[in-house]
């Protein structure tokens, strides 16, 4: 359980480098590749597909909560409470995320732009001077 808690932290924390210049340049601090671009590729692919993942597993679990096609189960072997204070707690505290695979998506194309805009200003630059 602490392993799948940092590996999904270290993913999300990802998400950062979108929007960060880390996130186009490797950091002086990281040996042997300090300062070189990152791959606009290496960054889009991964983020585009993890965007579709969390899109589809919120997909299921809200067509599943829905439609009921496999009961989710708790530790007892009871099912997830579907009335009462304990489903608002439920879905108040997990609503949130379902807003995670869209932002996740947007923030993806925002970066692939801002990248091709800034290389082609660049190459542009280099051309003219």
């Amino acid at each position: 359980m602490i392993g799948l808690s940092l590996v999904s932290e270290g993913l999300a924390l990802l998400a950062l480098g979108l929007v960060r210049p880390w996130g186009e340049v490797v950091p002086r601090w990281v040996p042997g590749l300090r300062g070189r671009r990152i791959p606009i590729p290496a960054a889009v692919v991964p983020a585009a597909l993890g965007a579709a993942l969390i899109m589809l597993l919120c997909a299921y679990a809200v067509l599943n909560h829905v439609f009921g096609f496999v009961e989710p189960l708790n530790g007892k072997g009871e099912g997830s409470p579907t009335s009462g204070p304990a489903a608002w707690a439920l879905w108040t505290t997990y609503a949130p995320l379902l807003a995670w695979g869209p932002l996740l998506a947007i923030l993806t194309v925002a970066y692939y732009r801002r990248r091709r805009a800034n290389d082609a200003a660049a190459a542009a630059r280099t051309e003219a001077g």
